[in-house]
């Protein structure tokens, strides 16, 4: 895709370090350098400020990477890249069918009006609910992970949506000030929102949640 598009050695290309390796992986066999630029907090897509502020004379092309079923701000991303000749892609995630869409909705406002001591997604235009990514309070990693193995001990499906950001991964260190990014990182944690679920696995998700929300507290 970017070899096609006239990518290649000498150029940059700005991505997201939030999400998997492929993205760099690609900049990196198109012979370009991949440049990781911060998230936008709440949709988790790339923050079209950081992205601006990441331009170079050597940055050609723009990767936007849809994140957990929630859409980037395309509009504004593909302003920046007008406004500096860049070449602005998307990647998407899977297609769901409209009737699963319709049930993930349901039970994610479920969770959203149910849930405690956690920050919810909440709703918004076009949000899909690939995955039902919260965020647990407290002093970041040791607190989420202590709180994914609380639920999974209660035979809760949840996950980790991403471990390590590509910029802390081998081959692609970068000392680059990604704050949204590692706080994500350390904070997100994705809840069964399947449509398949029944009224009564849902209950058990919120009361082994809200079980445990209160207890994780910010050290002061």
């Amino acid at each position: 895709m970017l070899s096609a598009a006239g990518v290649g050695a000498g150029d940059e290309v700005i991505v997201p370090a939030f999400g998997t390796i492929e993205v760099a992986e690609a900049v990196c066999r198109a012979g370009a350098t991949p440049v990781f630029a911060d998230i936008d907090p709440v949709t988790y897509c790339l923050d079209s400020v950081a992205v601006e502020a990441a331009v170079t004379p050597e940055t050609v092309a723009v990767v936007v990477v849809h994140r957990f079923g929630r859409p980037a701000d395309i509009a504004r991303l593909h302003e920046i890249g007008q406004r500096h000749g860049l070449l602005v892609l998307e990647q998407g995630e899977s297609e769901t069918p409209y009737e699963d869409v319709a049930q993930r909705r349901e039970r994610a406002a479920y969770l959203d009006r149910r849930l405690r001591g956690v920050v919810t997604p909440g709703s918004s235009g076009g949000h899909t609910y690939q995955q039902y990514v919260v965020r647990v309070p407290g002093n970041g990693r040791p607190d989420r992970d202590a709180f994914a193995r609380a639920l999974k001990a209660k035979g809760i499906d949840c996950r980790v949506p991403v471990k390590t950001p590509v910029h802390r991964m081998p081959g692609f260190r970068r000392d680059v000030c990604l704050p949204e990014t590692e706080r994500a990182a350390d904070e997100t944690l994705s809840l069964p929102v399947d449509a398949s679920l029944t009224r009564r696995e849902m209950n058990r998700i919120v009361g082994a949640c809200n079980a445990l929300g209160g207890l994780l507290q910010p050290a002061f």
